[in-house]
C-alpha cells in the first residue's frame, strides 16, 4: 500500500514504524507536521491509501480523516486517553501497559479500535520503556492494523461497544509538574526514583537546587550513602547523589528551565550543569564490578562468566562525551587485561550509542574544540576495539545505534542485535563527514557502493535489513528484558567453542594484512582532516544543525531524504 506517515518528529518510534513497514514492501512517504502544517493539502499531494500517525501531538482535521483512513498510534491500553500515557504507566508502577491503534475522528484518542497490543512495564525510565516495550507493542499493533486495512474486510470496533474487560485504560489528565513534585523531606527513595523515571527524558522533574530552578533528568537508587533529606552527598562521573527520606538517589542530568520566547535549554551531566554552584563534594568511585551488592548507580560495569567478559555501559540518550569515551576506554583496557577469549561490549538494554555528545559540545566555551576532543576520544576507543587481536569482540546492541555509535559497533568482530533495533549508520544529517574509522569498517562489511548509499541516503533500517547488507551478524529475537541473558548464553557458548581460538589467530593475521595494505592511521587522518575543517568553519552547516537538534527547534519542512527509497529497494 501507499502509506503516508505523519508525525510531530522523526523520533525513535516513527523511525521504527517507518523501517518495519518498509521491510514489508509498503511504499512510504513521510511528513513532519505542526499546527501550521496544511495537512489536507499535504495529503492530497501524496494521495495515500492509508495514513499512519506513530507520534502526533496535533489533531487531524476532519477534512483529512473523513477522506482517508487515518490510524493514530496511542501509547496506552484500550480506553486510555490523554497526552501523558507512558508517564502515568511509570508513575503508577503499572505491571502491564499497552498500545492502541485508533481511527482518527473528532475526539482525541476516542476513535474506533483497529488493533491493540499489551506489554510488560519493567522498572526503567519512561524513555527506555517507550523505545523498547512500548515500541514493540506499537509495531505489533500497527502491523496488525495495516494488514486489516489492506484486507478490506475488517471493521474496527467502536470503543463504546467494547466490553469493559477489553478496556483496561481510562481517560487521564496531562501529567503536570505539580504531580511530579518531590518532597525531599518525606518521599522515600522508591517514590523519588519513580517520579524521576516518569520524566527522565522529557520534561524532567522541576525542582529547586542550590538556589536555582532545574529540571532533574533520570534517577537511580543508592542504598549506602545517606544524609539529611534533600542535601547533596557526593558526585560520580558527572552525576550527583541526593539524600531522600530513607536513602539517596543518583541524578545523572540537569536542565535549566526554558524562558518564554527563548530557545530550548541544554540537558547536561549534573555537575557540568551546576558548574560553580556545586559545593565541594566527595567523588565516590563507580564500582566497575557486577552490581550484586547494595543498589548503586554506575554507567559502566564489567563482569565475567567463565571465558566470556561483558563490558556493559549505558549513557543517557546514547550520547558519549569526551569524558564518557575516556572512561569507557579505560574500562575496555581493564577488560582486555582479563583472561577471556570473548569480550561482549554493550548495554543490557536500550541505546547502544549515538556517538559524540552534542549537548556537551553546544554548552562548551569553544564548541569546535570540544567537538575535536570528543571525536578524537571516540576514535581512540574505536581504535582499541579494532586492534584487539587476542580475543573475539562482540558488539551487543540491545537498543538503537546511530552515527559514531553504529561505527563503534562495526569495529567489533561480530555485531549482535535485538530484532527491534533501528540502525542509522550515517552522519550527513548533522552536516558531518564522520570518523570512528567508518571508511574502513563500513565498506569492509557492505562493499563501497552500498556504504556510499547508506551514508548518502541517511535512512533508518531494521536489524534484519542490516543483516542482509552485512552490518549485523546475529539477530536475537527476544523481549528487551531478556536480551542480556540471551547474549550471555551465546557469548559463553562462543567462548567455549573449539573453533574460537582458530578464529582469533585468523583475525590477527587479517588485521596485519589490512594494516599493510592501508594503515588504520591513514583512515583516521583522512577522516579527521575532513572533520577538522567542518568543526572549525563557523559557517559549516554542522553548527546550525547541532544547535537546532539540541535546542529542539522544529523543522521548517520535512527533510527531502525521508521520501527517498531505502537502500536495497
Amino acid at each position: 500500500m501507499r502509506i503516508l506517515l505523519i508525525a510531530g518528529a522523526f523520533n525513535s518510534l516513527t523511525q521504527r514504524v517507518y523501517a518495519e513497514l518498509g521491510e514489508r514492501g509498503h511504499h512510504l512517504s513521510v511528513e513532519l507536521v505542526t499546527r501550521e502544517t496544511p495537512l489536507p493539502e499535504v495529503v492530497r499531494r501524496h494521495a495515500p491509501d492509508l495514513i499512519v500517525a506513530p507520534m502526533l501531538k496535533t489533531a487531524v482535521p476532519r477534512e483529512v480523516w473523513s477522506a482517508c483512513t487515518c490510524l493514530i498510534v496511542h501509547p496506552g491500553p484500550v480506553g486510555d486517553r490523554g497526552p501523558s500515557s507512558v508517564d502515568w504507566a511509570v508513575h503508577l508502577g503499572a505491571e502491564r501497559w499497552g498500545v492502541t491503534v485508533l481511527q482518527a475522528n473528532d475526539e482525541m484518542d476516542a476513535g474506533d479500535v483497529w488493533a491493540a497490543a499489551d506489554c510488560p512495564v519493567p522498572e526503567v525510565g519512561k524513555s527506555d520503556l517507550y523505545r523498547n516495550e512500548i515500541a514493540d507493542a506499537a509495531v505489533e499493533a500497527v502491523l496488525s492494523a495495516v494488514a486489516r486495512v489492506a484486507s478490506g474486510t475488517h471493521c474496527p470496533q467502536p470503543q463504546t461497544a467494547l466490553p469493559d474487560a477489553a478496556k483496561s485504560g481510562r481517560p487521564r489528565p496531562p501529567f503536570r509538574q505539580d504531580l511530579r513534585r518531590i518532597d525531599w523531606r518525606s518521599d522515600p527513595t522508591d517514590t523519588v526514583v519513580r517520579k524521576l523515571r516518569a520524566a527522565d527524558s522529557q520534561p524532567g522533574v522541576r525542582d529547586e537546587l542550590l538556589g536555582g530552578i532545574w529540571h532533574l533528568h533520570g534517577g537511580h537508587p543508592e542504598d549506602t550513602l545517606t544524609g539529611r533529606p534533600g542535601e547533596l552527598l557526593a558526585t560520580r562521573c558527572g552525576a550527583i547523589c541526593r539524600a531522600t527520606a530513607d536513602g539517596a538517589v543518583w541524578i545523572p542530568e540537569l536542565r535549566p528551565p526554558r524562558a518564554p520566547g527563548e530557545p530550548g535549554t541544554l540537558k547536561l551531566p549534573a555537575t557540568l550543569a551546576l558548574g560553580d554552584r556545586l559545593p565541594p563534594l566527595p567523588e565516590v568511585p563507580a564500582p566497575l564490578g557486577p552490581g550484586d551488592g547494595p543498589r548503586t548507580w554506575s554507567d559502566i560495569r564489567y563482569r565475567e562468566d567463565g571465558a566470556a567478559g561483558f563490558l556493559e555501559f549505558s549513557f543517557p540518550g546514547g550520547a558519549m562525551s569526551t569524558g564518557h569515551c575516556r572512561r569507557l576506554l579505560a574500562a575496555y583496557r581493564h577488560a582486555c587485561a582479563r583472561p577471556t577469549s570473548v569480550l561482549v561490549l554493550g548495554g543490557r538494554r536500550d541505546f547502544f550509542s549515538n556517538g559524540i555528545h552534542l549537548h556537551v559540545i553546544e554548552a562548551a566555551a569553544d564548541p569546535a574544540e570540544e567537538s575535536w576532543a570528543n571525536i578524537n576520544a571516540m576514535d581512540d576507543l574505536v581504535h582499541a576495539v579494532l586492534t584487539t587481536t587476542d580475543r573475539l569482540v562482540v558488539a551487543a546492541l540491545g537498543g538503537n545505534a546511530a552515527a559514531g555509535g553504529a561505527m563503534l559497533a562495526l569495529a567489533a568482530d561480530e555485531v549482535w542485535c535485538r530484532s527491534a533495533v533501528v540502525l542509522n549508520p550515517h552522519y550527513r544529517l548533522m552536516g558531518l563527514y564522520g570518523s570512528e574509522y567508518w571508511t574502513y569498517t563500513l565498506p569492509g562489511r557492505t562493499g563501497p557502493e552500498v556504504a556510499g548509499q547508506l551514508t548518502a541516503r541517511a535512512l533508518p533500517m531494521t536489524a534484519a535489513a542490516g543483516a542482509r547488507l552485512g552490518l549485523v551478524d546475529r539477530i536475537i529475537d527476544c523481549p528487551a528484558q531478556d536480551f542480556a541473558a540471551q547474549t550471555g548464553r551465546l557469548a559463553a557458548r562462543l567462548a567455549s567453542a573449539p573453533a574460537t581460538q582458530a578464529r582469533i589467530a585468523t583475525k590477527k593475521a587479517a588485521r596485519e594484512r589490512d594494516e599493510a595494505e592501508r594503515p588504520l592511521a591513514a583512515h583516521r587522518e583522512h577522516e579527521l582532516d575532513r572533520m577538522h575543517r567542518i568543526f572549525f568553519d563557523p559557517d559549516a552547516p554542522y553548527h546550525a544543525l547541532r544547535r537546532a537538534f539540541v535546542r529542539k527547534e522544529p523543522a521548517a519542512a520535512t527533510p527531502s531524504h525521508l521520501n527517498s527509497p531505502p537502500v536495497g529497494t
